[in-house]
């Protein structure tokens, strides 16, 4: 299973932003931490972060072909980022949307996102455990889309 793992803005300064929301974690030892647990579940991970809107959508467009799923955390793209969102719609892969603070208990921005509502699943505040939590939780809805389903109806 191939997933493709997406930053957005900023988070390429992860270990020297606010450690109180972010943590202590750089994004390089957040995608270690992905790839030992990736190991774990049989997946493959794709890597890709930008501080650009319109590079994020170049990678989907061009990486989503042969992939199962998608981890994003997309940043501030979140709460404004319509044509993002798009290009993940265009995909048509399963989304899990991860977040490293509680964005709810944050601004009234923070609260928005214009992504959770095609996403399977989305995860907040638990800081780098938010991407580990959401790669389970996307590894499991993919291997629910792979395996073939029984069928139910009994005949005698």
């Amino acid at each position: 299973m191939k997933i493709l793992v997406i930053n957005g803005p900023n988070l390429n300064m992860l270990g020297t932003r606010d450690k109180t929301h972010y943590g202590r974690l750089t994004l390089e030892e957040i995608n270690e931490m992905l790839l030992n647990k990736a190991k774990e579940l049989e997946a493959e991970l794709v890597f890709f972060q930008s501080n650009h809107e319109g590079e994020i959508i170049d990678f989907i467009q061009d990486q989503s072909t042969g992939a199962h799923g998608i981890l994003i955390n997309a940043g501030a793209l979140t709460h404004y980022g319509y044509s993002l969102r798009d290009s993940l719609i265009d995909a048509r892969l399963p989304i899990v949307e991860v977040h490293l603070s509680d964005v709810n208990t944050r601004e009234e921005f923070r609260k928005i996102s214009v992504m959770s509502d095609i996403a399977v699943d989305s995860i907040s505040g638990l800081k780098e455990k938010s991407y580990l939590v959401g790669l389970e939780a996307l590894a499991s809805h993919i291997r629910s889309l792979l395996t073939p389903r029984k069928n139910s109806i009994k005949i005698f």
